[in-house]
């Protein structure tokens, strides 16, 4: 009789470490099944928010725009910008500085800008956006998507740029959406934004905006770097483009 009870003690402590175990694998998966939950719904919830109102930008004059650059390829300066859409100083840039740098230089012909991106410099949003504008570029709107993307900047990777607003804004310039999203979606210009920033480090850029200014005197290449929003005339500054651009045109002799 002894014997049958301590079997019946021993298979009740069976049954109680079996049922433990089950409570202890439901939990498990209980948890593990929220948590995936709650990580899907932070990864597709900036899909799923409303793309809310898209703030147009002001038109403004591009000379000899093709892609991404603007001016005459064969002017004697070239000029580099490595910036990042999701950059305030870079925003203040294109807001502030950049118009009169095109109308003193890029439009008389002294020089040839080129907009090239930083990659992930600030984040993913960074990314998308500049591979927005390079896909907007094949159809000769980069500048217009540029200025757009500018313009519905608010913070840093807070969801401006998601894949629908940046349809949003491919389809207020007037894109052909369905190549548009053909490229976005497609990635065609991710190692090239990719190579953006590879180049940029290459040179010395840590912060943006940078600028590379790029000539020829007597047949060697010559660079002048600027890290941040110089002015383009203003002697309260240590330099500005202004004396950058004089100074290497000089160095040319022009």
């Amino acid at each position: 009789m002894s014997k049958d009870k301590e079997l019946s003690k021993r298979q009740l402590r069976r049954q109680q470490m079996r049922r433990a175990e089950t409570r202890t694998r439901v939990l498990t998966i209980g948890l593990v099944t929220v948590g995936a939950l709650l990580l899907a719904l932070v990864l597709i919830y900036p899909n799923l928010k409303p793309v809310g109102e898209i703030a147009a930008a002001e038109p403004r004059p591009r000379p000899q725009a093709q892609a991404n650059a603007a001016g005459d390829p064969n002017a004697p300066i070239k000029i580099e910008e490595f910036s990042d859409f999701q950059c305030p100083v870079c925003a203040r840039f294109y807001l502030d500085i950049e118009p009169e740098l095109f109308e003193t230089y890029v439009a008389t012909g002294k020089v040839y800008f080129v907009y090239r991106s930083m990659g992930e410099f600030i984040g993913p949003e960074s990314v998308a956006a500049a591979e927005a504008a390079y896909c907007a570029g094949d159809q000769n709107k980069f500048w217009e998507m540029h200025d757009t993307i500018f313009a519905n900047h608010s913070g840093e990777n807070v969801g401006d740029y998601t894949n629908r607003r940046l349809k949003a804004f491919a389809e207020s310039i007037g894109l052909d959406m369905g190549e548009f999203n053909s490229c976005l979606d497609g990635g065609k210009y991710r190692d090239e934004v990719n190579q953006d920033a590879a180049d940029g480090r290459a040179v010395g850029v840590t912060g943006t905006p940078s600028f590379l200014l790029t000539y020829t005197v007597n047949g060697e290449t010559k660079t002048r770097f600027l890290a941040g929003a110089y002015p383009v005339n203003d002697p309260s500054v240590e330099t500005d483009f202004k004396r950058e651009i004089e100074a290497a045109l000089a160095e040319m002799g022009q």
